[in-house]
């Protein structure tokens, strides 16, 4: 079997945590940044952890599972 290729999109979009969890940017803080407000910009800039449901679609992006 030949070793399956990580998704480049994916590899710069998702990283790994020490406890196995994926960590992931919120979307939406890339432009048109002056109609938002100043709490939605700054609860946009932390990361947060990939949710359940999507975890096994990214791992095999990733070439985990």
């Amino acid at each position: 079997m030949p070793k399956i290729k990580t998704n480049s999109g994916a590899k710069k979009r998702f990283a790994l945590t020490g406890s196995g969890k994926i960590k992931r940017k919120h979307a939406f803080k890339s432009h048109i940044l002056t109609k938002k407000t100043k709490k939605q910009k700054r609860n946009l800039t932390h990361s947060s952890i990939v949710a359940k449901v999507d975890e096994s679609n990214v791992k095999a992006l990733l070439a985990l599972k």
